[in-house]
């Protein structure tokens, strides 16, 4: 009888996991994959208008760092962004999907805003201004915890509790809006304390918000260290990768579960004190402006790592800024603005799949097993 010999095709393409790569071979890949968005970004914005992409690519930059204004009001979006990423980096860390950013921003802005209101005529402006940090961080770390709790002890769905926990939070805006409202019947809260100025942030060296940005990066500096150094950054990273080896480990479980969503809310919180006191200095729905979410792209693709955080919050913020500008300086509609947004989005997101994997392709004709 004859033998049937078996042949083994190898797969036309492999992929494996890579075990690390080196800090500059990551912003290597990165930085391959920005520029391959802008070429196809120019080749479909002359394709669509007939414009010079690199005229384009001006002037996204004029509209996010043209004039003095403009380059403060960036730097004021990105540490906004920045601060909810890095609230939002031990909860995933933890693999605790806190979707909640937004309501933990909006309770952490009603908290400043009730200081701001019946403080302000009768309080300095640098103890108000503690007291609002203070509550603030309260408000925004109850916020986190509430659906912490019920995940340690019931092990509620996380991502649907606090992704409702927001609509709660919206509503609740709502209702202080309407009891705020000023002048009466407008349904807005108007500018608090426009003539006294009480609990708004003072200007430093001529900037009124520098005070932003330096609390903001005192949040990222200590994140950092908390995260990679400290014992409690430790016993997250072992929750984040196994519960049964953290149990095995002696790590009590549900009490890092609330602990980091307490800090995870607070620093959340600490961004909506920002928003308002360092901002708008009012209240609405509109104060997170959909941050909370954007900042879980910022979170994901820094890896948690908080200085990392802020190029990537710097990116997307130029990105936002200079859609705008372009919309505006050449008619285009939105749609094109955020085709391109999306775009280098899309490459930038690619390029983390190629950090975190090899690509191996087959090369010639193997031979054929038994």
């Amino acid at each position: 009888m004859r033998k049937i010999k078996a042949v083994h095709h190898e797969p036309f393409v492999r992929m494996s996991k890579r075990d690390g790569v080196p800090l500059w071979k990551s912003l290597g890949i990165r930085l391959i994959g920005l520029t391959l968005a802008l070429i196809v970004c120019a080749v479909i914005i002359y394709a669509l208008t007939q414009l010079n992409p690199l005229r384009v690519y001006v002037a996204m930059f004029k509209g996010a760092f043209g004039t003095n204004k403009r380059i403060w009001v960036t730097i004021r979006d990105i540490v906004m962004l920045l601060c909810i990423a890095v609230g939002l980096a031990p909860a995933f860390k933890m693999r605790f999907w806190n979707i909640g950013a937004e309501g933990q921003v909006l309770v952490g802005g009603i908290a400043s805003a009730a200081c701001m209101i019946y403080l302000g005529k009768t309080m300095p402006t640098l103890p108000l201004l503690v007291i609002m940090f203070v509550l603030s961080l309260i408000a925004g770390g109850i916020w986190g915890t509430i659906p912490a709790v019920f995940k340690a002890r019931w092990n509620a769905n996380e991502t649907l509790f606090t992704l409702m926990m927001n609509y709660i939070a919206i509503q609740l805006t709502s209702f202080f809006v309407a009891k705020w409202e000023n002048p009466f019947g407008s349904n807005t809260v108007g500018i608090i304390n426009t003539t006294s100025k009480a609990g708004w942030f003072p200007p430093v060296f001529g900037q009124m918000y520098t005070l932003n940005v330096i609390i903001v990066l005192i949040v990222a500096v200590l994140m950092y260290l908390y995260l990679r150094y400290s014992k409690q950054g430790y016993e997250i990273a072992v929750v984040g990768e196994s519960e049964n080896t953290a149990r095995y480990a002696a790590i009590n479980v549900k009490g890092v579960v609330i602990r980091t969503m307490a800090i995870s809310g607070a620093i959340c919180g600490i961004a909506g004190f920002i928003a308002v006191a360092g901002a708008s200095h009012t209240i609405s729905t509109s104060t997170a402006g959909g941050q909370g979410f954007t900042a879980i792209i910022v979170a994901w693709l820094a890896r948690f790592n908080t200085f990392i955080m802020i190029a990537i919050s710097t990116l997307l913020v130029f990105l936002e800024k200079g859609a705008v500008e372009i919309a505006s300086q050449f008619d285009l509609n939105d749609f094109v603005s955020e085709m391109i947004t999306g775009i280098i989005l899309f490459f930038i997101l690619g390029s983390e799949f190629f950090i975190n994997y090899k690509v191996r392709f087959r090369v010639g004709k193997k031979g054929a097993g038994k």
